[in-house]
């Protein structure tokens, strides 16, 4: 999804919890051949319900394996840019229809397979496929073909151009995974990234292990990582002040960065921007939500700067539409839609909407349960009744994003490439407009980079001006580290943790 912002997290209990293990002749091994050094411990909100992120919508389940287990043809860097990783180089033609990518030689699958164009192609012909579950299946869809003219080359050829093709492939949803181990990827999966999955605690941890048939298994440092799930806020900022936890990427710690800053010798604070779009989602098909004018009432009521203080502590930058203020081509969209509850109440009055009754979904996430009981507050001084239902993680992923059963939810789409899912058809929030679907084939259509720009600023504004969602702020995330753990990504340009920077 999105991939949501898995930021979506929930409290966490050993209690009864089942594990996954490698067979101890495998775990032997990994141990054996793994690089001598500390282990890190890091701190995560939301424990993923799978570890195959081409099969799961959830973002943490590439907090997890993107970069780490499973890779990419290309990887995106900390500057946001689109790097080699498996492709060592690529090159598209003028009209960008026609990419060429050359791949790295000598590498292996965990399960001693040959990395080659044929795994690429089965990768890329399984994300594309009608009964594909990945959620960016348009991007692997737009491939009208694609040729392996050797084991090191491979050819697409789009139906559509496409310029940002490197940094889509750069996703966790364009993994490439070894095809006769696929089906067993959400439990063991099996890549060609510096780490292997040892154990897999639920409820508590996932510890991976260096593996040391890694193509650069000397450059990486840290022979251990055990991701621990700690979803409340208290718990997290203890479990950072007594130690357990070496570095916790987005930690809910604003309230307590004071402690952090005051012990420069212990702890080291990052704060970063992020392309992430925090939203409150309106079901498009739940009359009358329908009606642009009660979407646009109930963003009209909605003050940003109040609820990024709520939900996120201030640490956040309001928006307008679905695009960050760091984006290329971002427009100011944040006068369109802006506070003001007189206006809100009289959009209502004329669709006869005053007095309506709703349900607000809040997933199990600090931003998502510490804005609710505000944005309720503030809808109802425009006549709306909401209720908050309060659900887990697997909850909302099958029942409002699956199920599309629900009226509002407040959710975080944290991927810096998925503006094209309001011209996706059945996709959550129910929006289906001509228009809209026009001006986006338009601008994927155009090989122009000043047109797409034009074209796209446009997009942005019929967004907002639909009031698909009352889009609220850019959150800017916060990471705590010990002071001496090395290689801690200074910006967060994608919901993904790379382990192979770290060293001690």
């Amino acid at each position: 999804m999105m991939k949501l912002m898995d930021r979506r997290r929930f409290t966490l209990s050993a209690a009864g919890a089942a594990s996954v293990a490698l067979g101890p002749s495998l775990l032997t091994q990994a141990m054996a051949q793994a690089p001598a050094g500390r282990r890190v411990v890091l701190g995560m909100t939301l424990e993923p319900s799978g570890l195959d992120p081409t099969t799961n919508a959830a973002s943490a389940v590439g907090e997890v394996v993107l970069y780490n287990v499973l890779e990419p043809l290309t990887k995106v860097a900390e500057d946001g840019t689109a790097q080699p990783l498996l492709a060592s180089q690529w090159r598209a033609t003028p009209d960008q229809l026609t990419w060429t990518f050359t791949l790295r030689p000598d590498v292996r699958f965990h399960n001693g397979e040959p990395f080659n164009a044929a795994a690429v192609r089965f990768s890329f012909e399984r994300a594309a496929a009608e009964n594909s579950l990945n959620k960016d299946r348009r991007t692997f869809a737009n491939i009208s073909a694609i040729s392996t003219p050797d084991p090191l080359t491979v050819v697409l050829t789009l139906r559509q151009p496409e310029p940002d093709l490197p940094a889509l492939l750069a996703q966790s949803t364009a993994v490439i995974v070894e095809p006769r181990s696929a089906a067993g990827n959400a439990q063991t999966p099996v890549g060609t990234g510096p780490y292997r999955v040892e154990r897999w605690q639920r409820g508590a941890s996932l510890t991976l292990m260096a593996w040391s048939g890694y193509r650069d298994a000397a450059a990486i440092k840290v022979p251990q990582v055990v991701c621990r799930f700690i979803g409340e806020p208290a718990a997290q900022v203890a479990s950072l002040l007594a130690g357990d936890v070496d570095c916790f990427p987005r930690v809910a710690a604003a309230r307590a960065l004071s402690q952090f800053k005051a012990q420069p010798q212990r702890f080291q604070v990052l704060t970063s921007s992020s392309r992430a779009k925090t939203i409150l989602a309106i079901n498009h098909q739940r009359a009358p939500l329908g009606d642009v004018r009660v979407r646009r009432a109930i963003a009209m009521a909605l003050d940003r700067k109040a609820i990024i203080q709520a939900s996120a502590d201030g640490y956040g930058v309001p928006i307008g539409s679905y695009v960050t203020p760091d984006t290329p081509g971002y427009v100011d969209c944040t006068g369109i839609n802006a506070y003001n509850p007189a206006a809100a109440r009289q959009l209502l009055e004329e669709a006869k909407a005053v007095g309506l009754s709703l349900t607000l979904k809040l997933p199990p996430v600090p931003y998502a349960r510490q804005s609710g009981e505000l944005i309720v507050a503030q809808l109802a001084q425009v006549g709306l009744k909401v209720r908050i239902e309060q659900v887990e993680w697997a909850q909302w992923l099958s029942g409002v994003y699956t199920n599309k059963a629900y009226d509002l939810t407040v959710i975080s789409h944290v991927e810096p490439y998925d503006f094209g899912n309001f011209s996706r058809a059945g996709y959550y929030w129910g929006y289906q407009s001509p228009q809209f679907n026009a001006l986006y084939q338009r601008m994927q259509s155009s090989a122009d980079p000043a047109q797409r720009l034009k074209l796209f600023g446009e997009a942005q504004r019929l967004v907002a001006q639909d009031a698909v969602a009352a889009f609220l702020y850019q959150p800017q995330w916060i990471t705590v580290a010990r002071a001496g753990l090395k290689g801690v990504w200074k910006r967060s340009p994608l919901f993904a943790n790379d382990l192979s920077t770290l060293s001690w």
